[in-house]
Parts: structure tokens; sequence; C-alpha cells
């Protein structure tokens, strides 16, 4: 920077000089010096630093000619490019916001310190991957109109493995047990999956709070991670992870009571204690009991209860006295419930599912029901509800309801693979939020070699005011049920159409009324088994049915694609009325149950049961066979071949009662944590299909199978193989040892 001025003189003009992109309005607008002004030599000083100081020049002078000012400035060179070079790791797009969040993007000066600083926020998202050996190297090339081109780039290298994880002074708990309950491990078979062989500074940070965690609910209140130690081989190949902990010793609780205002409810609230004395002191207990009493008070109005447990500690006996301060606040209830976020949405989709009102007590328990209920609806990407006071009252709150909308219709395209159907196609447009109504409707499509389905499906889940449902579906079925057995080119074609009601009963029960018809026509050849030629030559190829339906269903379970716990129920009966062709009725019930009795161990039973009749001394109409065999039946057994067979070709017909049961262990897959998405289980199944005595054969008894299997959330749906062998073998099973399938559900 350098200045040439005379003596002082008032400035008659500004004139400025090199200017390429900045506007000269900008610069006039940071120069601290204008026409009129007294000019000296302090001015001229202060006039270079604040232009300096823009960031915007490399170089500024100011000279003088009479009385006349001249600033003579020379641009800072514009980013024009940034690229990479050697990104493999890395997407460059995601490389780029990050650097974008730096200061660093295309378009601004150029700045060394700031190119610097993205320098080292590369080496950064390296390091977070475990790449401890990449270089980055920066080239600047200067471009045309006073512009530079920006250039990373990386040498990768090897990514950083852990070798080892050690734990000192664990003398408790073996250093294999602590080890589970981190998530960063040393490289195993699945680690190319986890990626949990790759250190990361907050994966280490969550480890040692878990490992916390799992000293403190075992009652070691004196337990602390004395230091952490990570260290890298010469080569920046592998890591060695150290951890020095004090154990301590375990506490037992000898008292726990409750104080402060306990509004008179104290034997209600002491129920709500889940550690008693005697019990060896946990931190998830008293957290769980914490929230257990404010919950409780919530449901009474106190929106902002709080639960402090103060201990006093006898270290001399290793026991801890608790006393759980208990303050409700100020009981409130809710003036107003505003929906914000739902811009496609109408506000009703939304206020409908609330189970807390307007005007009412606030209850913290419907307050969760609602939120629950909100998200179960499908249409957002994230609900958060909160409470907020309202200003100049004391027994007020509002509810903010904010949402976060997502698209709710679905173009898809599937393509799959069954062990028992061949290739299986799918297609499918769904809307699940019409013009934001709440109304559902789906089109899909589903080929395999075996079936054929179309169906066009519209849910109004608020038909009435009450929460009454209606579903209308319109489906088009074809079935090939010999096609792998024999050379015929039997088929079963049903094409139909049904309106049903739902009427909740609570907010877990829903019973359902409906009302169709459906037309099933029978397809056959001189190869079809002698029992579909006989049902043809009594009735004919053609039946009309008109059948009413009524079921009910409850679901418990905390997860529909991964449950670990709860129950899952659901019961159909299915009449046949005489204004059909073929008179009938048959009942359904399947029940599902998950224990979960150690973390990642989940225990799940499976029941169904079918039983069908005719009416006025007609058969059971063939086309509503039960069939059982195969992965979501009895597995090590082909799919639909267990039960009744025809007894001139020894083909599967099914039959008109089925019984199907299964014992499923499921464990975390070894190497890979507490991965819910990637699963193994063994497994007991039983079951058959009977049928009416007559032209047909087999049967005779349940059929047992076990074996074990891999179950994996893929990205194109949940995945299912199993390797199951038959208990029980009879002449004429047919068995198929591994079966795999893309959405089953058990």
């Amino acid at each position: 920077m350098s200045a040439h001025a005379s003596d002082s003189f008032v400035i008659r003009d500004i004139r400025l000089e090199g200017l390429q992109r900045v506007e000269p309005g900008t610069v006039f607008a940071y120069l601290p010096i204008k026409q009129g002004d007294t000019f000296s030599d302090d001015k001229a000083s202060e006039a270079i630093r604040a232009l300096y100081a823009t960031g915007f020049f490399n170089d500024v002078k100011i000279t003088t000619e009479g009385n006349v000012v001249i600033v003579q400035m020379l641009e800072r060179p514009a980013i024009g490019t940034i690229d990479f070079a050697g990104i493999h790791e890395f997407d460059k797009e995601n490389l780029t916001k990050a650097l974008r969040a730096v200061g660093l993007s295309q378009g601004r000066y150029y700045d060394k310190a700031l190119v610097d600083k993205a320098e080292q926020e590369l080496k950064r998202q390296y390091l977070t991957r475990g790449y401890y050996a990449a270089e980055v190297t920066t080239t600047i090339t200067p471009i045309d109109r006073n512009r530079v081109s920006v250039l990373f780039s990386v040498a990768e290298g090897p990514s950083a493995k852990i070798r080892q994880i050690n734990f000192i002074g664990n003398k408790a708990f073996s250093t294999g047990t602590l080890r589970d309950e981190m998530q960063l491990s040393t490289p195993n078979w699945f680690s190319w999956y986890t990626k949990n062989d790759l250190y990361a500074k907050d994966k280490l940070t969550g480890d040692l709070e878990n490992v916390r965690s799992y000293y403190l609910n075992r009652g070691y209140l004196e337990f602390n991670i004395d230091s952490t130690q990570v260290s890298i081989s010469p080569d920046k190949k592998d890591m060695y992870l150290t951890v020095t902990l004090h154990e301590g010793e375990p506490y037992t609780i000898s008292n726990i009571k409750l104080a402060g205002n306990l509004l008179d409810r104290e034997p209600e609230l002491a129920k709500l204690i889940k550690i008693k004395p005697g019990d060896r002191f946990s931190a998830e207990k008293l957290q769980a009991t914490t929230k257990s009493i404010v919950d409780k008070l919530g449901e009474y109005g106190y929106a902002f209860a709080t639960v402090n447990a103060q201990p006093q500690i006898d270290q001399a006996n290793h026991k801890v006295d608790l006393t759980l301060q208990v303050d409700p606040s100020r009981r409130v209830y809710v003036r107003r419930i505003n929906v914000v976020g739902n811009t496609r949405t109408r506000d009703e989709v939304v206020r409908r599912e609330m189970r807390q009102m307007e005007s009412s007590w606030f209850d913290s328990n419907r307050l969760a029901l609602s939120k629950d209920r909100i998200n179960r609806l499908g249409y957002f990407t994230d609900v958060d509800v909160t409470t907020v006071p309202v200003e100049s009252t004391q027994d007020q709150v509002d509810i903010d309801v904010k949402v976060t909308e997502k698209p709710t219709g679905s173009i898809s395209l599937g393509l799959g693979y069954g062990s028992g159907e061949g290739p299986i196609i799918s297609a499918g447009v769904s809307q699940d939020n019409v013009f934001g109504s709440g109304t559902s409707l789906a089109l899909n499509v589903n080929t395999s070699t075996t079936n054929r389905t179309l169906t066009v499906t519209q849910v109004d889940p608020y038909f009435t005011i009450d929460g009454i449902k209606r579903i209308t579906d319109v489906y088009y079925r074809t079935t090939e049920p010999l096609y792998y057995s024999t050379d015929s080119s039997f088929r079963i074609i049903t094409a139909g159409a049904d309106l049903k009601f739902g009427v909740p009963f609570s907010e877990a029960d829903m019973v359902y009324f409906g009302l169709g018809f459906e037309q099933n026509r029978l397809d056959i050849d001189a190869n079809t088994p002698q029992s579909y030629k006989d049902y043809v030559t009594q009735f004919g190829r053609v039946s009309n049915n008109v059948p009413l339906t009524a079921g009910w269903s409850r679901d418990d379970r905390d997860s529909a694609l991964v449950p670990s716990r709860g129950y899952y129920t659901q019961a159909n009966a299915e009449y046949g009325t005489p204004l059909g062709d073929t008179p009938y009725y048959k009942a359904d019930l399947q029940a599902q149950y998950y224990y979960s009795f150690a973390r990642g161990f989940v225990l799940g039973l499976n029941f169904q049961g079918g039983y069908g009749n005719g009416l006025n001394g007609k058969p059971y109409p063939i086309f509503k066979n039960y069939y059982a065999g195969g992965i979501g039946s009895v597995r090590g057994y082909e799919p639909s071949s267990l039960g009744p067979r025809d007894a001139t070709t020894n083909d599967p017909i099914g039959g008109s009662k089925m019984v199907v049961g299964n014992i499923e262990l499921t464990v975390p897959l070894p190497g890979s944590g507490y991965d819910r998405t990637l699963r193994v289980f063994t497994f007991l199944d039983g079951g058959n299909v009977w049928g009416s005595e007559g032209s047909s054969i087999g049967a005779n008894g349940l059929r047992y199978g076990y074996g074990l299997g891999l179950a994996w959330i893929s990205p194109i749906g949940p995945l299912k193989l199993s390797l199951g062998f038959p208990l029980v073998k009879h002449a004429g099973d047919q068995y198929q040892k591994f079966q795999f399938q893309i959405g089953t559900s058990f």
C-alpha cells in the first residue's frame, strides 16, 4: 500500500482507476473521503486501509493531481472454477457443499487463507472416513478475465482400520462385554456393510456414553472414564483405541421416597416408581421413573411438571438414598392449536387426528397420542409438537403442530424373484393424499410366473366425521397353481370389486364390514387334475359370488417392518350369500406376538388358521381353497405343496381347512453390532391343509420344518433367505431346502 500526497487541500474530484468487476458505487460506499473534504496524509492512509479491508483488492494506491484524488486499485482475481481430482470416497457435489460452508465457492474473490481453510476442511472430511493417509494438494491456475481455477488433487491412500480396542481398569465386566456396547469394532466379515471398523470421533463419543450407561444401569455410581487414547501406526493404516476407566463398587438403593407437592396423589405416583429398596441402582430405571411421574402429572394438566432426583450417597456401605423432588408447577389448559408447515395438506386432515382438544385441560397422554396418529398418516417427514405458554397468562398454553410435508405421490417399478413364483415384476402409481384431502388412490400391477394381479384401490379414512373408513377395491387376478408341477395350462381367473367400511372401536381396534361382487372362471384342459374337472362339470366354468365380509384388526407392534415387541391380530369372516352361484362361508385368523428378552434378540410367534365350508348342500368352492408350504408358511417344503393332492395327477389342490404356526428366534448378525436391518434367525414351522374326502389323497397330519435364515431390509424391500429341513416326511411330500422372497413379513 502506498500514498503520494501533497499538502492538505479541498478535494475537488475523486477518480477511480483499475476497476473491472467492482462497481464504482461500491468503492465510494467504503471510501471515508468524499468531494469537498480536506485531504491529508492521514485521510489517504485511512482510505487505503478501508478499501483493502473489503477483501476486493490486492493493491491500493492513492495519488493526487492538483485538487483531484486518484485511487488506483488492483482487483483480486475471482474464482472461476472449483474442481477435484482423485476423489473416489466422496461425491463431488457433497464436497462442493462442504467447501461452500467454509466460504469457498465459485464467483467469490480468491483468498489464499480461505483456500487453505478449504484444504483443511477436505482433509477433515477424509479423517471422518478413516483416511488418515489422505494428502490434498491445491493448484491455482490463472484464467481469462482476472479469474483463477482452483483444483484440489487428492491422494486418498488406504483407510485406517481399527485393529485393537482395549480397556484398562475393568474388573466387573470383561473387555468383550464392553466392546459389545460399542458401535466401533475391529474388522470382521461384515465390516464392508457396517463400516464400523473405521474410526470416527463422534462414534467413539457415543460408544463411551454407551459404556458409561452400561455401568450406571448396573449400580456403578463411581464409574468414570479417566482417559481415552487413540493411536495410529506409522503407515497410517492401523488404529488402536485404549480406554482407561475406573469402575468403583456397585451401589444398592437403601431408600427411595417422594417429596414436594404431590397433589394428594402420593399412592398413585408411588406405583410409578420402578426401583425399590434393596435393588441395584439403575440410571435407566431412575430416568424411566421420573419420566413416568412427569407424564402422569401431564395427564392432569400440569404441562411444566419437573421431578429431580436428589441422591444421598453412603460411600462406606455403597448405598444410596434417593429423594424424588416433585414440582407440578401450574395447571394449564389449551387455548389454541396451531397447524403450521402444511402447504398442500388441509388443516382438517391434521386436526381430526388430534386427541388433545382446544379449551380443555392439557393432557400429555392425549398429546403424545395425537402426535403418533399424525405420524402414522405417512404424509409428513417430521412432526414436531411444542407447548407454548400464552403471554400475560398463568394458566393457558398454545399447542404448535409443525409438520414437514413430503411427496405423497409415487410411481414404482420393481423386479424380483420368488423361489416359488419365479420372476416377479411389479409397477404402481399411487397418491396417498389426493389434493391434500387425506384420501388415497392407487393402481398396482404385479405379475409372476404363476400369479398376475391388477388392482385399483381408493381409501377415504374419514368417510364420516366420526372416523369411519371407506375402502373401495376393483381387482383382476389370474392364478396358475399347477405351473411348476404339470404341463397343464389350467388357470383360475378372478375379477371383482368390493366396498368395505372400517369402524374404529378404540385407538387400536378397527372393525370392518364389506360387500362385494366376484366372478371366478376356471380354464381347464386335458391335463387339469380331475378334481377341478369334476367341479366344472357340476357347477360350470363360471361362478358368480356376492361375498359379505366382516373383520377386526388390532396392531400393537412397535414396528410393522422390524417388530421387536407387541402383538398383531386380525380376524376375518366371509359369507357367500345366496345371491351368488356357490354359497359358502370361511373364517380366517392371524395372530403374531413379539418379545425381546435381550438386546437384539427377538422371539416371534405366528399363527394362521382358516376354515371354510359350503352351504345348502353344495361343496366349498375350489377356487377359495387354502394352500400351505414354502416361505411365509411351512419352510422346507415346496410352496403350496402341502395338503390334499389330486388322486389322478398327484398335484396339490389345496383344501378348505388350514393351520400354520411359526416360532422364530431373531438374533443380531455376528459382527454387525445391533443393526436391525441385517439379522439372522432360526425357526420351527408346522402346519398343513385339509380338504373333503373324495378324489384327493394326502394331508394326514401336521408337517414340521426347521432351519435358519437371513433377514435383510434391502434397498429394494425386505428380503428373507431361509434354509429349511423337514422334520416329518410322508410319501408324496415335495421338499425345497433353499427359499427366498422379497417382501415377506414372517
